[in-house]
């Protein structure tokens, strides 16, 4: 009895101390302090990246329902995170992709001098987690948030960089470790960033995406301004889908909230009340890269000179009305993406190039200052001037309508030949399916050669960007090699394909300088060898020696180069290699 008795005792003592831990942990939890440094400045600081990755942590370890993540590297050296918020918390990140569950992406610090984002996220997912209304209200949402996506910029830290920008005291760079603009690698991935983001991208699969940042350029009332991916771009159900009921529905809610939006105001030099056009966001850009696989993407632009505390809760309530209008419209959402790729397909063509529809506007009631040129008191011209204490509200002309101005018929497949394994290494970043040739195989296909292109004279990110790119098309029987790639475009990658292995797409890997060796001839000729096989080759082949005498009958500049005419010769010659201006990417149809 006594010993059953000394066992009860300790059972008893056991039990009220598992009680106590429990209790602390309870208490230790509640009682922590997630109040943030935005909070505590009053609205006019922003915290140092690793206090950003501190403070998730801590409220991970706080709430079941907040995971945290990394992903691969950066070029600063660091992990990209991604902070995920699910009712019933995620333990593994393979369970988000396929979650029925709505799935947002947010990403904050792309230029890390536009902290707006880093602060607001903060915010929302603690304040989400605290409340039990707001856990209920979305239980049927994934939001996923990078915390900061410019490591290396963010760590950068200055008080003077943005020199048009209102707060907050001190931010991080807008370059990355090195010195690349992210918001222009999306679809090059010349960056880890680039990278890693894909691999988040992939793996959340993200019905909506939230890229936060600041604007520069004109002034105006507005604190903060919208800029959806260009609709028309977009296309078909889901383009009409965002702008006609996406869209409106968006600024009806934050109207409802006393928050005034506005489409992002693309001036620069001048004043907005003479009209502006929708930004045109190709795939360098975040929701131009998104777009490519069927994501509603919407870029936020808080104004840079509204006080940082103003911006930070307008994008703290906007997001919270992206997650509104997700929760009311998930069914549709999901049923418009998956139909997405098959739309397309369906429409045997896709379109290459736009151009603003000067027919067709919106009459935006427009809340912006009166502005003038008046003589500048530092140099001896004239500046733009806005008058704070001059507002006005009044119809000004919004061209948000791009037409079309190039379609292309999209092919069965690309081919791509063995070898040019960086953009492979794009590709499976990317998640395109493709076959490897088990067998040496002749085909009949479209081949396409490089006729014409202009270059920037100056770098661009990297890069000498080519533009204004043509292609001369034929078709050849070619013999491939046991492991080239053969891409079938009936895949949910289709835009991606299209935009990057179309040469004249803006974003092409063409355009982008991945294929520049082709356009170097590595073989060539001695005049005085070449004459004598010239001779005998114009008098063997009657239908060149034909365009030969032609040529010398109407081209002067030909008629006053002979070495022009031998190079006429030598290029219609079996002597001429094939692989000069032949693009490695071949159509099946």
């Amino acid at each position: 009895m006594k010993l059953k008795s000394n066992y009860i005792l300790k059972i008893s003592v056991l039990f009220s101390c598992f009680l106590l831990v429990i209790s602390c942990e309870n208490s230790s939890n509640e009682s922590k302090d997630f109040t943030t440094l935005f909070e505590i400045s009053k609205g006019t600081e922003t915290p140092e990246y690793k206090d950003v990755i501190s403070y998730y942590n801590k409220l991970s370890e706080a709430h079941s329902q907040i995971s945290l993540f990394s992903f691969g590297q950066t070029d600063s050296g660091e992990p990209l995170h991604l902070v995920v918020y699910n009712r019933e918390g995620v333990y593994n990140i393979d369970e988000i992709k396929n979650s029925p569950k709505n799935r947002i992406l947010i990403n904050n610090g792309i230029h890390p001098g536009e902290s707006d984002g880093i602060d607001a996220s903060m915010l929302l997912l603690r304040d989400i987690v605290q409340n039990d209304s707001l856990t209920e209200k979305y239980k049927n949402s994934i939001i996923c948030v990078i915390p900061v996506y410019n490591i290396g910029g963010a760590l950068n830290r200055n008080s003077h960089t943005r020199a048009n920008q209102n707060g907050p005291v001190a931010y991080g760079f807008r370059g990355n470790a090195r010195n690349y603009d992210l918001n222009r690698d999306f679809i090059k991935q010349d960056t880890k960033n680039s990278a890693a983001f894909a691999e988040i991208f992939h793996t959340v699969n993200p019905d909506v995406f939230i890229d936060n940042h600041v604007s520069n350029g004109a002034d105006y009332q507005y604190a903060i301004t919208h800029l959806f991916t260009q609709h028309n771009k977009l296309g078909g159900n889901l383009g009409a889908f965002l702008q006609y009921e996406m869209r409106p529905e968006l600024e009806k809610y934050l109207e409802a909230k006393n928050v005034n939006i506005t489409p992002y105001v693309n001036v620069w030099g001048t004043t907005p009340e003479t009209g502006f056009s929708q930004f045109f966001d190709s795939p360098r850009y975040s929701t131009g890269y998104t777009t490519l696989f069927h994501t509603l993407g919407l870029m936020v632009e808080t104004h840079m000179l509204k006080p940082y505390k103003t911006r930070v809760e307008q994008t703290y309530e906007l997001m919270f009305s992206v997650f509104d209008f997700t929760e009311e419209n998930s069914e549709a959402i999901k049923d418009l993406r998956f139909k997405a790729a098959a739309e397309i397909l369906a429409k045997k063509t896709y379109p290459l190039h736009f151009k603003v529809n000067k027919e067709k506007f919106r009459n935006l009631n427009f809340k912006g200052f009166e502005g003038e040129m008046i003589a500048s008191k530092v140099t001896n011209g004239k500046r733009l001037f806005y008058d704070t204490n001059k507002p006005f509200e009044r119809s000004v002309k919004y061209y948000d309508e791009y037409a079309v101005t190039k379609k292309i018929t999209i092919p069965k497949a690309y081919i791509l030949q063995q070898g040019w394994h960086d953009i492979v290494e794009r590709l499976e970043n990317n998640h395109i399916e493709y076959s490897l040739f088990e067998k040496d195989t002749a085909m009949t296909v479209t081949v396409n050669h490089i006729k014409d292109f202009e270059t920037r004279k100056t770098p661009y990110e990297g890069h000498y960007l080519h533009y204004n790119s043509k292609v001369e098309k034929s078709t050849k029987e070619i013999n491939f090699k046991e492991g080239d790639l053969y891409i079938s475009t009936n895949q949910n990658g289709i835009r991606y394909l299209l935009e990057t292995l179309e040469a004249e797409a803006t974003d092409s890997f063409f355009n982008w300088n991945f294929f520049d060796t082709i356009l170097q001839q590595k073989e060539g000729y001695s005049g005085y060898v070449f004459e004598d096989l010239a001779e005998k080759f114009l008098a063997e082949n009657p239908l060149v020696k034909k365009a030969f005498e032609e040529k010398l009958k109407t081209d002067k500049k030909f008629v006053e180069s002979p070495r022009m005419q031998l190079n006429f010769i030598y290029k219609n010659s079996p002597y001429y290699e094939k692989a000069h201006l032949r693009l490695p990417i071949f159509k099946v149809f």
